[in-house]
């Protein structure tokens, strides 16, 4: 490239022209390398403080090379302007505040202004071509690409991709597999990034969607849309799960994914290095869904809580190790494919924890309520888990349990609302206690146990609670759920809102949703508007006594 500034034209013009080529960049990002080489070893030359151009035509190969200068009256500046007189005697009707071309003589470049240059345009074409690497690549997220490994560095694949290379971390290989230099290796692409030295491309093998997309090539099905992969999740290596499912009901999904003889499958298998796929039908139920993740384990029964993503499963005895898996993998992908975390008992662990519950509910609403332990068990039995559910419940629901009458019904809605007003007031008398203000208590969708609550928490004043986000008082929870019991004797179960695990909102137990919590904070903060609106009065009044003090002074 040193020869490239100081051979003539032709061979100028050849050499953009191998240049571009080699490295797939644009022709007219080479030319103006090259000018930008020979306007730096011209200003070596003539002197950095001159403001040289150079053109250079892509077609002639012609060099122009000048330097721009103003015109002035007086000339301070001996490198960048021109008094009038000399400026007119490069253009006839030069005039001041004019920048004029005073042209240059080419530059005959020694050897170490030709070895700047060459770095000027390695440099430029190494930019360029960084740049038409990334713009390659930056829309091929989630693609499948072959490649040869490289190197390995620190446990990283370092994969030639031709054009460009690519990364498959540590944490994104196989477990267990050899990477040797030279090898040809497929992988799926997750991120691609600009980044100086060129575009950061990541690989990975371990990822879900990798084996979705060996399965596309694999089973015709699944590329022409017939046969959907609806979720899939991977213990790399070891073994994975897949649920699937067709949109033409005379095609079976897993028997179109295993193939003839699991030719299919096999082929996705020996590409992940052996790991075991579990291929499933995927159902809409999430019920039935989670009893086909669990296999080849049998359920006895499942309990959803959909809004909190929990499932507990019931298994017999017997069938508890095989759920579990082997340290846990089985339970842990198929919690992975369905997206709800999976509690896993057996029989008689669920007989001693729907006892525990049954009993605790039963005296709660014996004690609170103050009717036999009958009447309280068949409340139990009926679905009722909190007072509000019977305080707040329609009374045809109440009188429609056998036994029960309309009577019956007021007179235990009455008692319920009694018992929430004491619970009430226990509450107000600790919040008080606490020091949190009454303000507060007249706030929307607030408790007198949230306030119990936001008082531990230090949020006493309404400048406290107006200062929190909406995030940080109810982060984002969910409404409360209410649980389905598949598969159970008897009516379903009612429920009230149960208390879900703090994630960091200061309510986050108390199932508030996005829009109450909104409420809440501008409720807070509807003082602080108040108080802008009464700001201007005693500015004003500020005012009308200024303008007398002037009126008496000019008097």
């Amino acid at each position: 490239m040193a020869s490239a500034i100081s051979a003539n034209k032709a061979e100028l013009i050849a050499i953009a022209n191998a240049v571009a080529s080699e490295k797939m960049i644009d022709k007219s990002i080479v030319i103006e390398a090259m000018e930008e080489a020979i306007q730096k070893s011209a200003r070596n030359r003539y002197g950095a403080e001159n403001d040289i151009r150079a053109k250079l035509d892509p077609q002639t190969g012609d060099l122009r090379l000048w330097r721009v200068v103003e015109v002035v009256e007086e000339v301070e500046d001996y490198f960048k302007q021109i008094d009038l007189k000399a400026a007119q005697k490069l253009e006839a009707d030069a005039k001041l505040g004019d920048f004029i071309v005073d042209p240059l003589p080419p530059v005959d470049l020694g050897r170490i202004d030709a070895q700047s240059a060459k770095q000027v345009i390695f440099q430029k074409v190494r930019d360029a071509e960084r740049e038409r690497q990334f713009e390659e690549f930056k829309d091929r997220a989630n693609e499948v690409i072959t490649g040869v490994i490289k190197s390995v560095e620190f446990g990283h694949v370092i994969v030639n991709l031709g054009r460009a290379e690519g990364v498959i971390r540590r944490d994104q290989q196989i477990p267990r597999e050899a990477a040797r230099v030279g090898e040809r290796v497929r992988a799926i692409i997750t991120k691609v990034e600009r980044n100086n030295r060129g575009p950061q491309i990541f690989l990975s093998r371990a990822h879900p969607d990798f084996m979705r997309k060996l399965f596309a090539q694999e089973v015709p099905e699944i590329y022409d849309g017939i046969i959907e992969i609806k979720a899939a999740a991977r213990d790399p290596g070891s073994r994975a799960k897949i649920g699937v499912i067709s949109h033409d009901s005379s095609i079976d999904p897993v028997g179109a994914c295993v193939g003839m003889k699991g030719s299919r499958v096999q082929a996705v298998v020996q590409e992940l290095q052996g790991e075991k796929i579990d291929i499933i039908p995927w159902s809409d139920d999430t019920a039935t869904f989670v009893v086909n993740a669990l296999q080849p384990a049998t359920v006895s029964r499942v309990v959803l809580d959909e809004e909190e993503g929990r499932i507990e499963v019931v298994v017999p005895d017997d069938q508890l190790s095989l759920a579990i898996g082997r340290r846990g993998q089985n339970v842990r992908l198929a919690s992975q494919l369905t997206g709800h975390q999976i509690d896993i008992m057996t029989e008689e662990e669920a007989s001693e924890k729907r006892s525990k519950e049954f009993a605790e509910r039963s005296k709660m609403f014996e004690e609170e309520l103050d009717v036999d332990e009958t009447l309280s068990q068949l409340l139990v039995a009926e679905g009722f888990a909190e007072l509000e559910e019977v305080a707040y419940v329609e009374l045809a629901e109440l009188a429609s349990i056998e036994g029960f009458d309309e009577e019956l019904g007021e007179e235990l809605q009455s008692r319920a609302l009694e018992a929430l007003e004491r619970q009430s007031e226990t509450f107000r008398a600790v919040r008080r206690e606490l020091g949190v203000e009454d303000a507060l208590a007249e706030l929307p969708h607030l408790s007198e146990a949230m306030l119990v609550t936001l008082g531990k928490a230090g949020i006493k004043t309404l400048d406290d609670l107006a200062d929190l986000a909406t995030d940080e008082l109810i982060q984002k929870k969910r409404e409360a759920p209410r649980r389905r019991n598949n598969n159970a004797d008897g009516p379903p179960m009612r429920r009230a809102p149960q208390r879900q695990e703090d994630k960091g909102g200061v309510l986050g137990e108390y199932g508030l949703n996005e829009e109450q919590g909104n409420e809440i904070i501008m409720a807070a903060r509807a003082h602080w508007f108040e108080d802008e609106e009464e700001a201007p009065a005693p500015a004003a009044e500020q005012t009308e006594t200024q303008e007398a003090a002037d009126a008496d002074s000019t008097k």
